[in-house]
């Protein structure tokens, strides 16, 4: 059996279990297999990163900025675009399918312990996502890296994640998603998403709302963690567009860093940087040592997020944002706005259907001229037609595709009528990983052809 074939038997092992949409406040399971496989997760430093928006764009530029800085770094991020083994990066790349094969075959023996036990009390098996965590911190300490940055799956507490102690916990912006699985206000889900804070911790932290701030700010004291946000301690001094991107002035928790150049679209992603800088910051000295100038331009330059603001196609131009919820949606229009120069956008917008379709849409349509409507390729997808629906009752049109190729040669036939017109492809994390997909396989880089 090939490498590839080894690591997709592993995938489809994973999906033989409860998805991971399938959650539970239960990390017990999954601190159990940890000890039998001697606590993987204690070798190395870890970044632990929660929110409801920009973790994973941050992520990125953390473990961009701490290799600059030499050190082997791990990745653990979620969703995948194109293929699972996006979710656990080692020094960059993807981790090779032999790795994560061979990580597989280390923790196998012991799945069956720990499942026994589960179901001896009555409960489920480990699921997907709970053995994807493990199978990362195996991966990581295998490698060996210096430090993993590690996204949470949801919440924070109970996330399977958060049987990793975090030397810095990192908090993106707090805002009303999971309502049923986190709490019906942002406090509550702050008090869920601040379980991250270890004793002793330095925290970093967006912009709040008072109520999430008020929350991060007490679990902190509690536990004798610093604690930073976007705005008081650190912040983005100063924004322009750039070729590509932008130039950052961002002050720092030890340094001032002047007209950086970020590859990235966006005020959100400007925000994400100095939230990046003041984790990196914290995790390699605190406020006696800033990032030296070299490190850091190479580590914003060399940062990446695919799926977020990605520029796909031209002539005419096509971005796709996995803008999947109101507040996401709300950044997307933004930056529509401030970071591209074009009369009209048309949406192709697709939506999964335990997202709020409706706050997304509202978000949105202010920012676009025409509406494009289709369902991404998952059992849990919005149906085109539903989403029609929801466009036509806020008084606009919307047009219904069966596929995303087939609402993507629409939109782009409709934007290559006038030079003035772009497509942005949005709503789903997994419609961004097809539209990547399709749009590799189209070429749309090399423009419109009827």
């Amino acid at each position: 059996m090939s490498d590839t074939q080894r690591a997709d038997a592993v995938y489809e092992a994973l999906l033989s279990r409860a998805g991971e949409r399938w959650v539970q406040p239960r990390k017990e399971r999954v601190e159990r297999i940890l000890t039998l496989l001697d606590d993987p997760q204690r070798t190395y430093r870890v970044v632990h990163i929660t929110g409801t928006n920009g973790k994973t764009s941050t992520a990125r530029m953390i473990e961009s900025l701490l290799r600059s800085h030499g050190l082997r770094t791990g990745l653990f991020t979620s969703p995948h675009l194109k293929r699972f083994t996006e979710r656990i990066m080692i020094d960059g790349e993807p981790i090779a399918d032999a790795a994560i094969a061979d990580a597989w075959d280390e923790i196998e023996p012991f799945i069956g312990i720990v499942d026994a036990e589960l179901q001896a009390g009555g409960e489920e098996p480990l699921t997907f996502f709970e053995l994807l965590t493990v199978l990362a911190f195996v991966a990581a300490s295998d490698a060996p890296v210096d430090v993993l940055v590690l996204e949470v799956g949801m919440g924070g507490s109970w996330d399977s994640t958060n049987t990793a102690d975090g030397d810095v916990a990192v908090f993106t912006p707090i805002d009303l998603d999971h309502a049923d699985r986190l709490g019906a206000t942002i406090a509550e889900i702050a008090e869920v998403k601040a379980g991250i804070i270890k004793d002793g911790a330095a925290v970093v932290s967006a912009a709040q709302p008072s109520e999430a701030a008020e929350v991060l700010r007490r679990v902190a004291a509690e536990r004798q963690a610093s604690i930073a946000f976007d705005g008081q301690e650190f912040g983005l001094a100063a924004q322009k567009l750039a070729v590509g991107g932008q130039l950052l002035t961002i002050k720092g928790i030890a340094g001032e860093y002047v007209d950086e150049y970020l590859p990235q679209y966006g005020a959100h992603q400007g925000h994400n940087a100095a939230l990046a800088v003041a984790a990196v910051e914290s995790l390699i000295g605190g406020a006696e040592r800033a990032i030296p100038g070299e490190i850091l331009t190479d580590g914003l330059q060399a940062a990446t997020s695919p799926g977020r603001l990605q520029l796909v196609g031209i002539a005419p131009t096509v971005v796709v944002d996995a803008a999947h919820n109101p507040h996401g949606a709300a950044a997307l229009a933004q930056s529509l706005d401030d970071s591209f120069d074009f009369d009209e956008w048309g949406l192709v917008l697709g939506v999964l259907d335990d997202k709020d379709a409706g706050g997304i849409i509202d978000r949105l349509l202010p920012a676009v001229a025409e509406v494009f409507a289709t369902a991404p390729e998952s059992a849990r997808a919005e149906e085109g037609d539903a989403i029609a629906d929801l466009v036509e009752a806020r008084g606009r049109r919307a047009s219904v595709h069966a596929t995303l190729a087939d609402a993507a040669d629409a939109a782009r036939e409709w934007a290559a009528s006038s030079e003035r017109r772009a497509v942005v492809i949005a709503g789903s994390i997994v419609l961004a990983g097809e539209a990547l997909l399709l749009s590799e396989e189209e070429d749309w880089k090399s423009g419109w052809r009827a």
